[in-house]
């Protein structure tokens, strides 16, 4: 099945800039992310995709060589985007130099000496924290299963007491050269595959790779303000490098816990709150929560509808990076009273007789064009 077009995958033409890139990748993600589709494999396909597009079109190296070859470009696994599901997320490979290599490897005689440098992968972690968090800030301490250097060999891959030695087919150059009529031709060294090294004894901890498998505890950070999909990234996390190359880097993906009282709209938030019958009718005070832990109160005029929003400003989210805070929506619903005793009924009829008109005046408009209607179906 012939893979859709990145630009179209986002909703972008050809000549979007950066932050329009980012801008449609986000919203995508925010869509489509698994942890908002729970078992939905399409959405998690669709995420995947998603990822896939923005890690290349994000990158000016691998954009214009989508531009120029499309998604030949990146057949081989060059400029993926990484699973979206695990720790092993990779968020790209070698770079251009990679790609332009899967692509003419062959006509120009191999990988360029040094394609491989053996650098560690970027991971991902998926971390959900609740609304108070997102609007105060925290550091959470996270556990990821990851490669990290090797403490038998400090990551040189050879046995404790020696040393990688320069390669004797390259001399330590990485690459090696064939003279082929009137060209001479570059290949990537077949002894030591690009790193100029070889070692004799490998290490025994390892096995001459330089990296074991070991669990870390990281402190993550967390500025107030962040919204749902928000993506951290800590430099030099990830996987370690092999034989002592660079390591990757950890990106963490927050997702943002449903409340039970309140509904974020980026900066501001909204919350239903039940007001009696006879609060709303004579008015009154009602005390709600707020997302800062006190408790404000709200004076109800009387004769307040279901639906009344009362905006308390300065009382909603934390906006990121700065001081500022947004606005907090009460959204009154007049409740009507259920389980009602002898007496209470008894009130209410006398209410009722003892009414008149004006009381009700949204119904009573109402019932006055029904009847109208009526009458004019009559004639």
């Amino acid at each position: 099945m012939a893979k859709q077009d990145y630009y179209e995958l986002l909703g972008l033409t050809k000549g979007a800039s950066a932050e329009e890139i980012k801008k449609a990748y986000r919203k995508m993600a925010m869509q489509y992310h698994p942890d908002r589709n729970p078992g939905d494999t399409e959405a998690e396909a669709k995420f995947k995709d998603c990822s896939e597009a923005y890690e290349v079109l994000k990158d000016e190296q691998k954009r214009s060589a989508y531009d120029r070859f499309g998604h030949a470009a990146f057949e081989g696994g060059a400029g993926g985007g990484g699973r979206p599901g695990g720790f092993d997320f990779n968020f790209g490979g070698g770079g251009f130099a990679d790609i332009f290599d899967e692509m003419f490897g062959d006509f120009m005689g191999g990988r360029r000496a040094g394609g491989q440098t053996g650098r560690g992968a970027d991971l991902r972690y998926n971390l959900e924290i609740s609304l108070e968090e997102a609007f105060s800030g925290s550091q959470a301490t996270v556990r990821v299963p990851t490669s990290v250097v090797c403490e038998g060999c400090s990551g040189t891959g050879a046995e404790s007491g020696t040393q990688p030695i320069s390669c004797p087919t390259c001399g330590g150059m990485g690459k090696v050269r064939a003279q082929q009529g009137f060209f001479t031709i570059e290949r990537t060294c077949p002894s030591c595959h690009g790193a100029g090294r070889v070692i004799k004894d490998p290490c025994k901890i390892c096995g001459g790779a330089g990296r074991t498998r070991k669990e870390k505890n990281l402190q993550v950070n967390i500025p107030a303000g962040v919204e749902d999909g928000t993506r951290i990234r800590l430099a030099g996390e990830g996987e370690a490098g092999l034989r002592g190359a660079p390591p990757g880097d950890l990106y963490i993906f927050l997702a943002i816990a449903p409340h039970r009282f309140f509904q974020r709209d980026g900066a501001n938030i909204h919350c239903r709150v039940p007001i009696p019958m006879t609060t709303a009718t004579l008015g009154g005070q009602v005390e709600v929560p707020s997302i800062d832990g006190s408790r404000a109160k709200i004076t109800v005029p009387a004769g307040t509808q279901s639906g009344h929003q009362f905006r308390m400003k300065g009382k909603g989210m934390s906006v990121l990076r700065t001081t500022q805070r947004g606005d907090m929506y009460i959204q009154a619903v007049v409740e009507t009273p259920v389980n009602l005793n002898k007496k209470q009924q008894e009130l209410l009829r006398e209410f009722e007789k003892a009414g008149k008109e004006g009381t009700s005046p949204e119904s009573e408009g109402f019932f006055a064009k029904v009847k109208e209607l009526w009458e004019d179906l009559k004639d």
